[in-house]
C-alpha cells in the first residue's frame, strides 16, 4: 500500500486544494493530507476548523484523510510511515519554492520523495489568502471555495465597508 501526504496550511481550503487532493487520492492508495499547526503564524481558522473544512470538502474521497502536524513534516511522515509528500503547482513562481522544500526535505530524509502535481488552469490563480482578502472587499468567492468554507468565511470575516 502506497501512502501520501499532501501538507499544507488549508487556511481555508480551496477548490484547488481539492483538485490537487482528487488527483492524488486516483494515484496513491491512501492520502492524507496533513494541516500544518504553525504557532508562528496567524490563520484565519483554528487547526480544528481547518481539520472540518477539509474532512468535509474531501468526504467524497473515500482513501482520503485528514490529520495535524506541527513540527518537522519528514518527522510526520515517519510517523506516518509515508514516503511521499504532495505538493501542489499553480505557476512557476510556486516551483521555484516548492523545489527549494523538496531540497530541503531530501537532505533530512533522503527516503522521502516529494510529487509535483500541477493544477488545473481554473485553479491558478487561487490561493487562501487571495480567497480571504478578496472576501473581506467583497469580492465573489463563493464559486471558489466549498460550500461549508464559505458560509465560515461569512461567519468569520467582516466585510470591509470603506
Amino acid at each position: 500500500m502506497i501512502r501520501a501526504v499532501y501538507p499544507g496550511s488549508f487556511d481555508p481550503i480551496t477548490n484547488g486544494h481539492i483538485y490537487i487532493s482528487e488527483r492524488a487520492a486516483a494515484l496513491f492508495d491512501e492520502l492524507i493530507v496533513a494541516v500544518l499547526v504553525n504557532p508562528e503564524k496567524q490563520s484565519t481558522f483554528s487547526e480544528e476548523e481547518r481539520q472540518i473544512m477539509a474532512r468535509e470538502a474531501l468526504v467524497h474521497l473515500p482513501n482520503v484523510s485528514v490529520k495535524y502536524f506541527n513540527g518537522l513534516l519528514v518527522d510526520f511522515m515517519r510517523q506516518q510511515q509515508s514516503r511521499i509528500i504532495i505538493r501542489g503547482l499553480r505557476a512557476l513562481s510556486d516551483f521555484e519554492y516548492e523545489f527549494q522544500l523538496a531540497q530541503m526535505n531530501r537532505q533530512l530524509a533522503p527516503e522521502i520523495e516529494t510529487f509535483f502535481i500541477a493544477t488545473d488552469a481554473r485553479y491558478s490563480y487561487l490561493s487562501s489568502r487571495a480567497i480571504k482578502a478578496a472576501f473581506q472587499f467583497g469580492g465573489a468567492v463563493r464559486e471558489m471555495v466549498p460550500p461549508g468554507v464559505y458560509r465560515r468565511l461569512r461567519e468569520r470575516i467582516p466585510p470591509n465597508n470603506l
